[in-house]
Formats: structure tokens, C-alpha cells, sequence
């Protein structure tokens, strides 16, 4: 049963866009501030106030797109066909074009290094994107398994997640009014730039649907998809260390042919030019 991330249980939550939002900012558990020493006086072995806390949230928690779209100043949150069913990765071979779904997937999947320096060389202007951060926010979540004989769902447990909402500028097209396009990423644990690495190619690869030109790395579905996966790239990189010595062999003796040939055809070519004179 898909995840309802409105009713997480959240641990943490910003927003780039709006100050005052909703529900409120919760900066909860995070390295960002471990660098910037705001007090001197934490040099010294002194006794630390305790930190301000709040109540838990505990109902459903609004996002930053809700806000925009009440305006019909954002798209719809994914539209699909009714008849549309949600591929599976694990399940079904891959396959170009993919559909949003299973884009999401693999790139949730993929590799974080990656999947940053693409969102990075969108920003850098290949792609043209101009993001902003609608909203982090990390917490537990609920899974659920929809049993149809028994007619209700069963709850297998809760698992921590971060999700982001990137907003992107975008100028409209014949068919659509200027308005602000999604990037979304979603990944398991506390890993926010991952969430929000993934939501900027996301965003990036969906250049075609939104009528754009396809004219950087980010934006070729193919290429993206296809390098993303760790486990696959470290194995087809790191097997240059097996022994090759049959197919360097071969190549020896192909380079030393197409020298002897090369050789042949200068000294051919000398000749003539000396019979010439």
C-alpha cells in the first residue's frame, strides 16, 4: 500500500520558501549547524542549557505544495491515467521510455554520488533548472499491506524516510499556464541530500514531458538510469583488476600488424616519391 508521508511522524522539517509555514518549522536532528559555533562560551566546560522542544506532531501535517496549489500556482501532484498501474522495478525488466513511477524508483535506488553531481550540473546551468526547497522533512512512517480477502490493511511496522519537494520555475507551455513544477525524491534513513539530489534530476527528467529541450547528461533518461546503480558500476569498473591477458594479447598483435602495415605504406609512399625525382 503506497506510503502516506502527510501522516509522518516528523522528526524534522524545513522549508526554503516559506518562514512561517503550516505546522511550523521543526530543525529536529541534524549536522548542518556543527560547524557554525554561534556561543564562544560552548568553548569553555560549562553547563549547556537543555534544548527548547515542542509537542510532537501527531495529525496529518500540510505540505508547501498544498499551499501553492490552493493558488493553482503548481501543477498537480502527479497526475495519472485511471488505467495506470505502478511498475516494479524489482519485478519487470527495464525498459526506455520509463514512466515517472519507475524513474523514481531507480533513482531512489540509485547512487548518491552520482545522483549529486548530476543535481549539481543542474544548478551549474546544464538543464536549466532554478530550484527551490519546498520542504525536507524526515520521520517514521507507517507501512501497510492491503490484504483484499481480508479487507483492510495490516500494519507491518513504521520505517524512517526523508522526502523533498523540490519547487522549479517554469515558463508554460501551449497547453499549460505559467506555473511551478515538482522535483521529488524520497529515500530511506536520514539522507537529505540524497532526497534532495534525486528530486533536482527527477525535475531534470521530465524536460521532454514538460516540452523542453533535452540538451544535458541530467536530462537523458537513458544515460541517467542506466549509470545510477552502484552495485552494477563499482562491479564493471572494479573487474578491470581480473586477468585479461587473452584480450590484450589479441590487441598486441592487431596493434603490431597495423604498424607493420603502417610502416609498409610509409616506406611504399617514400619509394614512389624518390622514383619520381
Amino acid at each position: 500500500k503506497p506510503l502516506d508521508t502527510a501522516d509522518m511522524t516528523i522528526e524534522r522539517r524545513i522549508s526554503a520558501t516559506y518562514k512561517d509555514l503550516p505546522g511550523g518549522q521543526l530543525l529536529g536532528p541534524t549536522f548542518d549547524y556543527t560547524h557554525r559555533l554561534l556561543d564562544p562560551s560552548l568553548l569553555q566546560d560549562e553547563a549547556v542549557d537543555a534544548p527548547a522542544q515542542r509537542p510532537a506532531e501527531t495529525g496529518r501535517v500540510m505540505r508547501v505544495s498544498e499551499i501553492l496549489g490552493e493558488e493553482g500556482l503548481i501543477e498537480a501532484d502527479g497526475d495519472m491515467p485511471e488505467d495506470h498501474e505502478i511498475g516494479d522495478l524489482t519485478r519487470e525488466p527495464m525498459e526506455f521510455p520509463m514512466t515517472r513511477d519507475l524513474r523514481l524508483q531507480a533513482l531512489a535506488r540509485g547512487d548518491e554520488g552520482f545522483l549529486l553531481a548530476l543535481g549539481y550540473s543542474t544548478q551549474r546551468g546544464y538543464g536549466r533548472n532554478h530550484p527551490f526547497t519546498g520542504e525536507i522533512r524526515i520521520g517514521d512512517v507507517e507501512v501497510e499491506f492491503d490484504v483484499p480477502e481480508l479487507g483492510f490493511a495490516i500494519s507491518l511496522g513504521t520505517i524512517q524516510i526523508t522526502e523533498c519537494q523540490m519547487v522549479n520555475q517554469f515558463k508554460g507551455s501551449a497547453k499549460a499556464p505559467p506555473q511551478f513544477t515538482r522535483g521529488y525524491g524520497l529515500v530511506f534513513g536520514q539522507s537529505e541530500r540524497k532526497a534532495m539530489a534525486m528530486s533536482l534530476v527527477d525535475r531534470a527528467l521530465r524536460a521532454e514531458e514538460l516540452g523542453e529541450d533535452i540538451t544535458a547528461p541530467a536530462q537523458d533518461e537513458e544515460f541517467v538510469i542506466s549509470h545510477s546503480d552502484n552495485v552494477q558500476a563499482t562491479g564493471f569498473v572494479e573487474h578491470l583488476k581480473l586477468p585479461h591477458y587473452v584480450d590484450f594479447q589479441a590487441e598486441l598483435d592487431l596493434v603490431r600488424r597495423m604498424r607493420r602495415e603502417f610502416e609498409a605504406a610509409r616506406n611504399g609512399s617514400e619509394d614512389m616519391k624518390e622514383a619520381a625525382e
